[in-house]
């Protein structure tokens, strides 16, 4: 039997406007049709002590309804007179196990009072297409909402017995464990690593000495804020540290080498990533939670904190919260219903005022020269622009100048694309809903370099190689890059508008 509750999870309820002045009589609620899906309606609706009325055209099924203290009344739903000296009914529900009995009361009822809110059951895929015409706010179909629950459910239960898993694996442990940040490491990656490093001392009773290690550089001025003003220790990772780790952990990262600098080869214990790992060959660990359809590892680590009811500190509460407000852009960008669950329960535990220091932080010099360069050196090509922003020491500028850029009139896709002392570096973004960027990009960069992404946010870094120790960085760009952005060119199209 399906319960209300559960076909509540799938529907958004609004009430109906003011039922139209018909009769002088009015019920809250009608149930046209009483079989198993009615009758557990019935169930629910009699816990809110409202007024019910319930129509059927089996008597002996009235006749039970009737013993149960039901007002219940043998109507045929076919029948046009259907609503003859019945009162305005404020919500109907069409239930029955007939697709034309429905579809007839739907009219029935519609056409007498086109103020009632109807939600009406349907009995197949057509008949949900067919109940929508003629008027139905809600249309159930009760096969899918089951199918629905079922996938939720075990989705649920797959995600509990994850947190479980991690939780009785880390209560064994003794030692170091080196939780891995992505290169470069942004809020979500960060904030993933405190929340794994509360989750271990907690299941470890503190046997466990967690450090987290980072490689690159945090030079976007919101990422240092948000590690100066949370008071949060890293260390630079190094072979040295890497020989002290008796456990060590990747998170927001897929694999040894993927977007890490660690060597292919290392035997990793733990991997949390909302990335899918398409490019590096299975790697082994004791534990792995892979979800590509989560927009920010914080949610998942959220999620665990959650499941396993561990205290949340105001500190780790309000690093999850930035770290998925980031990586989702604010709510804007591979967002989830999960992610604004997790965030939901995130918010009441952050400190709202070191929230509003870290998303307003100053801005260096380099940032604004970087900025201004990529604007200065744009070129717009069929919605595509290209901007060359010379030699850089804070690759996270190059980002901030991608989100300005793709604003511009005309552009459907950008790549702003920098040159450091070992790496050609480039951040896209996308608005073309044609396009994946983060597979073009892929595809383009992945054979000379690392490269990945989103649909509408990707990265390319394609390390120099044999002119690392090239003196004029700058000029070596001019001289490399349109070769290496040509493989883009061709992939999305645009070598073909040039021989038209």
């Amino acid at each position: 039997m399906e319960s209300l509750n559960t076909m509540r999870s799938y529907t958004i309820v609004r009430m109906p406007e003011a039922v139209q002045n018909v009769s002088k009589e009015r019920i809250k609620y009608m149930i046209f049709g009483c079989g198993s899906t009615g009758y557990n309606v019935a169930e629910e609706l009699e816990q809110e002590n409202e007024d019910l009325i319930i129509l059927d055209k089996d008597e002996k099924r009235v006749e039970d309804l009737r013993d149960q203290k039901y007002e219940a009344l043998v109507r045929d739903l076919r029948d046009p007179d259907l609503m003859e000296g019945l009162p305005v009914p404020e919500v109907a529900f069409i239930l029955a196990n007939d697709r034309d009995a429905n579809l007839a009361a739907l009219k029935t009822v519609k056409n007498r009072y086109p103020a009632t809110y109807v939600i009406a059951r349907a009995t197949d895929p057509v008949s949900v297409d067919l109940l929508q015409q003629e008027g139905a706010d809600i249309v159930l179909y009760p096969q899918e909402v089951v199918a629905r629950t079922a996938i939720h459910h075990i989705r649920k239960l797959h995600s509990s017995r994850l947190a479980l898993r991690l939780y009785d694996m880390l209560a064994a442990w003794e030692g170091t464990l080196c939780i891995v940040t992505h290169l470069n490491p942004d809020p979500d990656s960060i904030s993933s690593a405190m929340a794994l490093s509360m989750v271990a001392r907690h299941a470890s009773r503190n046997k466990l000495n967690c450090r987290i290690l980072y490689e690159g550089d945090i030079g976007h001025q919101e990422n240092r804020a948000f590690i100066n003003l949370l008071e949060i220790k890293m260390e630079r990772l190094t072979p040295q540290i890497l020989e002290e780790c008796n456990y060590i952990a990747l998170v927001d990262s897929s694999a040894p080498g993927a977007n890490n600098e660690l060597p292919k080869s290392t035997r990793v214990n733990i991997i949390i990533d909302h990335h899918k790992n398409g490019e590096h060959p299975a790697t082994v660990a004791d534990f792995i939670d892979i979800r590509p359809g989560v927009g920010a590892t914080a949610s998942i680590m959220t999620q665990y904190l959650m499941e396993l009811d561990i205290p949340v500190s105001k500190s780790v509460a309000t690093a999850l919260l930035y770290g998925i407000r980031a990586d989702t852009r604010d709510f804007k960008r591979n967002v989830t219903p999960q992610d604004l669950n997790y965030a939901a329960f995130l918010l009441p535990l952050t400190d709202s005022d070191l929230l509003d220091k870290i998303t307003s932080p100053s801005i260096s010099q380099e940032t604004v020269e970087i900025i201004g360069n990529a604007i200065r050196n744009r070129r717009i090509k069929s919605g595509y622009l290209f901007s060359n922003v010379g030699y850089i020491r804070n690759r996270d500028a190059l980002p901030q100048a991608a989100d300005m850029l793709i604003h511009l009139e005309g552009v459907n896709t950008a790549l702003v694309y920098g040159i450091s002392d070992q790496n050609i570096i480039i951040s896209a973004r996308n608005k073309d809903i044609r396009l994946h960027l983060g597979n073009v990009m892929a595809e383009a960069f992945g054979p000379i370099g690392e490269a990945g992404g989103h649909a509408t946010m990707a990265a390319a870094m394609i390390p120099l190689n044999y002119f690392s120790m090239a003196k004029e960085k700058e000029g070596l760009l001019d001289l490399i890059i349109d070769p290496i952005l040509k493989r883009f060119s061709s992939i999305v199209g645009l070598d073909n508008e040039d021989k038209q």
